[in-house]
């Protein structure tokens, strides 16, 4: 059978078994059953891994969850058709964005995800699949444009929610360098950065050579 299971699938028994299936053994779902990698970065905005049907219903209405944030794309995953139903069930508004935690995004997207900030209904949280990259970087932006420090900013890339520096992921600490460095020669708000300043290309090239502001990567 399918790894995609669409919502017509859901809507019949074995299907919905299927579903069930996909997510917690390919989506790996069942790590997260426990482990939630949940936070409350600023006050009514809270960043997770990916949350099961279960979790959203009670744990994220129970927290007054008005918004959820999905990092991962708007395709047609298992995980986000689950997230459809119960979002809807719990009352909770479900905006999608797609990210990358690997590979260098293009300032546009980051762009979007700080319109999305503002307009968001709170207390809303943001997760990706095991909420430590793609959610890490968009906590870190979130810091970053409501004036928080670079140094808290750095703290949302961290093993405390299994963020490895040292892997493709580590892409991402490279990003927070390049604004670091602009940083240096004089105040830049994140949103200005990313509109002026921000350049992916160098991004992704200079992670690729394995360079680190001319010192050996990682």
């Amino acid at each position: 059978m399918t790894r995609e299971v669409t919502p017509e699938m859901l809507s019949t028994r074995l299907g919905r078994l299927w579903g069930y299936v996909v997510f917690n053994y390919i989506d790996h779902a069942y790590l997260r059953v426990w482990w939630t990698n949940l936070d409350e970065i600023a006050p009514g905005v809270w960043r997770s891994n990916q949350p099961g049907p279960r979790r959203v219903r009670r744990m994220y209405k129970r927290l007054g969850i008005k918004t959820i944030l999905l990092l991962r794309g708007s395709g047609t995953g298992t995980h986000l058709n689950f997230e459809i139903e119960a979002t809807r069930d719990a009352g909770i508004t479900l905006k999608t964005i797609n990210l990358s935690a690997r590979s260098a995004y293009p300032a546009s997207a980051f762009l979007d995800l700080l319109d999305l900030f503002e307009t968001m209904e709170r207390p809303f949280l943001m997760h990706c699949k095991s909420g430590a990259d793609r959610a890490g970087i968009a906590s870190a932006l979130y810091l970053l444009s409501i004036g928080k420090p670079l140094s808290d900013a750095r703290k949302m890339l961290s093993f405390r929610y299994f963020h490895l520096k040292s892997i493709r992921t580590g892409i991402l600490d490279v990003m927070l360098d390049h604004y670091e460095e602009d940083l240096a020669n004089g105040p830049i708000g994140i949103r200005e950065w990313l509109s002026t300043r921000y350049d992916d290309a160098r991004l992704q090239r200079e992670f690729d050579q394995g360079r680190r502001h001319g010192k050996a990567w990682p």
